[in-house]
C-alpha cells in the first residue's frame, strides 16, 4: 500500500536523478538526430561505399538489443580495443543515439523519397543544381514529414535513458533501485513514483509531438 509519508520521504531522493536523466536525453536526442540525418542522406548517396557502410550500421543497430549495445560501448570495447568513451555518461548517450539514430535514419530517407517527383522536376526546370533542389525544395518538405516521428522517438529515447542505471549512472531509476534494495516494502511506492517522474517528463514531449503533427500537415506538396 502507498503511504503519503513514504512518498514525501522518497520523492527528494528520486529527484536527485533528474539531472542525469534530462542531460542524457538531451545529449542522446542531439546526437541521435545528427546520426539519423547523416545515415539517411548517406543511404541515398551515389557512392556505393557510403551506402553499404551506413546500411550495415543501420541493420546492426536496429537488429540488436540496446542493452547489449550499451554494455558493448561501456565494457567490451574498452577491454577489447582500449577505446575509452571518457565516462559512463558518454557511453549511455552514444549508445542511445546510435540505436535510435539508426531507426530515425529510415524516417529521413523515407521522407525525402516521399516528396513528390514533380517538385524535383520543377526545380530542375528552374535550372537548380542537385544541392539547391535538396536544400530549397525537397528538404523543407521532407522535414515536415519527419517531425511527428521524431517527436515519437524523442519520447522513446526518454524511456531508454532508464537503461543507463545499468552502467552505474545515478539517474531516477538508479536512485529508485537503491531505495527499494534497502527497504523492499517500499518497492510499490518507489516504482509508482518512478513511473510518475517519467510520465511528467514525457508530457512536454507529447505536447510538442502533437504540435509537430499539426505543423506537418501544412505545406507539403502532393502530386
Amino acid at each position: 500500500m502507498v503511504h503519503i509519508n513514504a512518498i514525501i520521504e522518497i520523492f527528494p531522493d528520486l529527484a536527485k536523478g533528474l539531472t542525469i536523466t534530462i542531460t542524457v536525453l538531451i545529449g542522446a536526442a542531439f546526437f541521435g538526430y545528427l546520426f539519423a540525418f547523416i545515415a539517411g542522406l548517406c543511404r541515398m548517396s551515389s557512392n556505393v561505399f557510403l551506402r553499404k557502410f551506413t546500411g550495415f550500421y543501420v541493420e546492426i543497430f536496429r537488429g540488436t538489443s540496446l542493452i547489449v549495445q550499451l554494455f558493448w560501448l561501456y565494457y567490451a570495447i574498452p577491454m577489447l580495443f582500449g577505446i575509452e568513451l571518457g565516462s559512463n555518461w558518454w557511453a549511455g548517450v552514444i549508445a542511445i543515439a546510435l540505436n535510435y539514430g539508426a531507426y530515425m535514419s529510415e524516417i529521413v530517407r523515407g521522407s525525402i523519397l516521399a516528396v513528390a517527383n514533380g517538385q524535383s522536376e520543377a526545380a530542375t526546370a528552374l535550372n537548380m543544381s542537385r544541392f539547391q533542389r535538396m536544400r530549397l525544395v525537397i528538404f523543407p518538405q521532407a522535414i515536415r514529414m519527419m517531425l511527428p516521428e521524431f517527436g515519437n522517438y524523442s519520447i522513446q529515447m526518454l524511456k531508454a535513458t532508464s537503461l543507463v542505471s545499468l552502467i552505474g549512472m545515478e539517474d531516477i531509476l538508479y536512485h529508485g533501485n537503491i531505495i527499494r534494495s534497502t527497504n523492499l516494502s517500499q518497492a510499490p511506492t518507489v516504482y509508482l513514483l518512478v513511473l510518475l517522474f517519467y510520465f511528467i517528463l514525457a508530457l512536454p514531449l507529447i505536447f510538442l509531438t502533437r504540435k509537430m503533427e499539426a505543423f506537418s500537415k501544412k505545406g507539403v506538396a502532393s502530386g
